[in-house]
């Protein structure tokens, strides 16, 4: 069964770059794990913040102009899994996605 996203990933790829999104959603559709998109588009004021409390070092994110996200895997239970090989599979997964979308 094909993987779906949730309210809260469609709602955190609103105003990320139609093409990204075109990626992702293809993305869900080839890979064999499910994931969740964690971060779209931020403020300035969101990656100030992200920035002072350590979690970008960086003004310069490509989240401001709506060019980046993050993900993560998820296990069976809908868990996010923080391990190595699941994100690999997701890596692969995206990139095989970002290819075919061109």
């Amino acid at each position: 069964m094909p993987f779906k996203f949730s309210k809260r990933s469609l709602g955190n790829l609103q105003g990320v770059h139609p093409d990204l999104v075109r990626v992702m959603h293809r993305a869900l559709q080839i890979t064999d794990i499910d994931f969740v998109v964690i971060d779209g588009l931020r403020t300035v004021e969101e990656q100030r913040e992200n920035v002072r409390k350590g979690y970008s070092k960086t003004m310069n994110s490509k989240h401001l102009t709506g060019h980046a996200v993050d993900v993560a895997p998820l296990d069976d239970k809908g868990v996010v899994t923080w391990g190595g090989m699941p994100f690999k599979r997701l890596a692969a997964a995206i990139k095989k996605a970002a290819k075919a979308e061109g």
